[in-house]
């Protein structure tokens, strides 16, 4: 090859560019193409005689601002080479896999690689290369599609879709550690549907399903603050992370909770009293001078939910922890 005709290396070029998998497009020193291999004229529709010779924004105007133009200016002034990230500059070029994706305007993903090329005898060029992306791109997007719904069945209940047990622990933990370092209370409402077995012998599991699914949205509803957490404890029963909340705001909180699934009237034939689905609430509040641990908290809302529940049911008691 040192000895071969320059006419022989050119074509040889050419056919080496024809062949490969990506975009190449050469532009002069004055940012004219000189070069535009066969991928480029399959994904943008434009031939080697509509492009050869033209100046290259004018090709492509709407690149005439953007980092492309930066990376072309700084490749044929300062030889620097650079490396256009696809996360940073999505499918600059109007490049498309069909002529269906074309209508629909859906541009083939792009990585853009963009050097200086030194030319014996003549001034600096540069070379333009494009890589299709897409599949790669679709990948990582199905990757962090998964992730978010892994994430979203660690710490959510699969049933009623409020938190789970895990975030519950997690959460609780969190705002614990808060509360003390900011000096502010900390309540927790501990929830149970009152019979909720004799409901389910009564009328299905199929219905009690039903039943755990109304009455968790109508008790998520309440809650307004971003900050706040209802879980799923277990079986029937449902804790309430309140942050920043006083025992006073904790029981206005309890008595609206509770009334909103008294107002579901879900008809419950088994219940002792109602005849329709109710709670029973326990509330118990960490004040910002006291030093309790997590589980003083947990054991006082317990605690409270007991009396609550032997107190008559469909009704909220307050303990404090000790």
């Amino acid at each position: 090859m040192p000895n071969s005709p320059p006419a022989h290396r050119l074509r040889l070029l050419k056919s080496v560019l024809s062949a490969i998998s990506m975009g190449a497009i050469v532009l002069d020193h004055e940012q004219r193409i000189v070069l535009w291999n066969v991928w480029m004229r399959r994904y943008s529709g434009l031939s080697e005689k509509q492009v050869l010779g033209e100046d290259f924004f004018a090709c492509f105007p709407e690149l005439a601002e953007g980092r492309v133009a930066m990376a072309i200016h700084q490749a044929l002034a300062n030889n620097f080479p650079s490396l256009l990230s696809q996360s940073l500059n999505k499918a600059p070029f109007a490049l498309f896999a069909s002529a269906a994706a074309a209508e629909r305007q859906e541009r083939i993903q792009q990585a853009i690689e963009i050097a200086p090329i030194a030319v014996e005898g003549a001034e600096r060029h540069c070379l333009i290369q494009i890589s299709d992306v897409s599949i790669a791109v679709a990948r990582e997007k199905l990757l962090r599609e998964q992730a978010l719904v892994l994430r979203s069945q660690t710490f959510s209940d699969s049933l009623t879709g409020v938190a789970n047990r895990r975030h519950f622990d997690v959460a609780i933990d969190r705002e614990h550690r808060r509360a003390r370092r900011n000096g502010q209370p900390l309540s927790l409402l501990m929830i149970d549907i009152d019979h909720f077995k004799p409901y389910n012998d009564h009328y299905g599991h199929q219905k009690g399903d039903q039943c755990l699914i109304r009455a968790a949205s109508a008790m998520a509803a309440v809650l307004k603050r971003p900050c706040d957490l209802m879980a799923r404890y277990g079986g029937e029963e449902f804790g309430i992370i309140l942050p920043d909340t006083d025992l006073v705001q904790a029981q206005r909180i309890a008595e609206a909770i509770r009334a909103s699934v008294l107002a579901l009237q879900i008809p419950h034939a088994q219940h002792s009293s109602a005849q329709q689905v109710t709670v029973s609430i326990g509330i118990a509040t960490l004040h910002a001078d006291l030093q309790h641990d997590i589980e003083t908290l947990i054991g006082a809302a317990d605690r409270a939910l007991y009396q609550a529940k032997h107190g008559g049911r469909n009704r909220s008691a307050c303990v404090l922890p000790e």
